[in-house]
């Protein structure tokens, strides 16, 4: 059974993946429903936290099967492709988020997420959802959050209650400040929520994800992931993991599906094309933060696992952040 260092080293990484994964400027919603009621979500966002305030639901995803959500639960749904939020599937596509319509009491986007009438917290109404949307361009958190099923449901006995508990208690105030915690406790409760998903045994996390709690691939990802810019060997991490490199070998492919120095370079490149859209990075300086001496090395590589060059994709990420709308692909 791995021990603790294995542990705390499979949470660092986890962490490191999700750093770059916030909502921004409150993209999130409170919606006060009656039945018959249906919402359609089409922003586009690459991830769409749900929360039950009161009642329950069913999230209905494109071409998916329905999923029911109830009160203490949490989902997260993959985008970018809409969904519907209903009192039953049958219902149809129903209203484009933001906007009203009939059975829909209250549809709120922005900051401006205190209830009307003065009524403080309490929202009348069988059904509450809260939504947060959160768009991922990072390739780092993407390694991660592409293994994500459609739509996934973390049920009330898992440990992110009391941080939702808060969380709804916040929603009405107007102290200062308010508009940032309410984004960092959304934060919060989305690494809360994946966290819970990948500890669960219907869960299915990359191959890489598992290996890092394991006692031989485990040290030589760790490794990996806290200097890429060191010039690694097989033989040099196998003595990370305290074993022969015919057995580091064997193991770490039976457990991630590629090599050490396989896996090394696929990381590396990851971390570089988060690099490139820094405009103040040179392809060069990239190239020596991810453990190459020259350009044209790095950039071979980098266009053999991506399939176009650094410029190419430096230009094309330039591009989609300036574009309106913009989402991460389902990869």
């Amino acid at each position: 059974m791995p021990g603790f260092s294995a542990y705390r080293g499979a949470m660092d990484v986890f962490d490191e993946l999700l750093r770059g994964v916030r909502g921004k400027g409150a993209v999130f919603g409170r919606s006060v429903l009656w039945p018959p009621w249906s919402l359609r979500f089409t922003d586009g966002a690459y991830l769409t936290l749900c929360l039950p305030m009161r009642g329950a639901g069913w999230i209905v995803p494109e071409g998916g099967e329905p999923r029911r959500l109830a009160f203490g639960e949490a989902a997260i749904v993959r985008g970018p492709a809409p969904f519907t939020f209903t009192d039953d599937p049958a219902n149809g596509t129903g209203t484009t988020v933001p906007g009203t319509a009939p059975g829909v009491r209250e549809v709120r986007w922005g900051d401006d997420l205190a209830p009307p009438d003065g009524h403080g917290s309490e929202l009348a109404g069988p059904t509450v959802l809260l939504a947060a949307a959160y768009d991922v361009q990072a390739e780092v958190p993407l390694r991660l959050l592409r293994a994500l099923p459609p739509v996934l449901v973390v049920p009330d006995e898992d440990d992110c209650g009391p941080l939702r508990d808060y969380l709804v208690a916040q929603i009405g105030g107007a102290r200062p400040g308010h508009q940032i915690v309410l984004d960092r406790l959304l934060d919060w409760m989305l690494v809360c929520t994946l966290r819970d998903w990948f500890d669960r045994p219907e869960a299915e996390p990359p191959g890489w994800y598992g290996a890092l709690g394991d006692e031989v691939a485990g040290p030589a990802l760790r490794a990996m992931h806290e200097d890429p810019a060191h010039p690694w060997t097989t033989a040099e991490l196998a003595a990370r993991a305290g074993v022969s490199r015919t057995t580091l070998a064997k193991r770490f492919t039976e457990l991630v599906g590629d090599g050490p120095v396989a896996y090394l370079t696929e990381w590396r490149m990851t971390l570089a094309a988060d690099l490139l859209t820094r405009p103040e990075l040179t392809v060069a300086a990239v190239a020596r933060r991810v453990g190459y001496a020259d350009a044209f090395g790095f950039s071979a590589a980098f266009k053999r696992l991506r399939g176009e060059s650094p410029s190419a994709y430096r230009q094309q990420a330039s591009a989609a952040a300036r574009a309106p709308g913009r989402a991460a692909p389902a990869g």
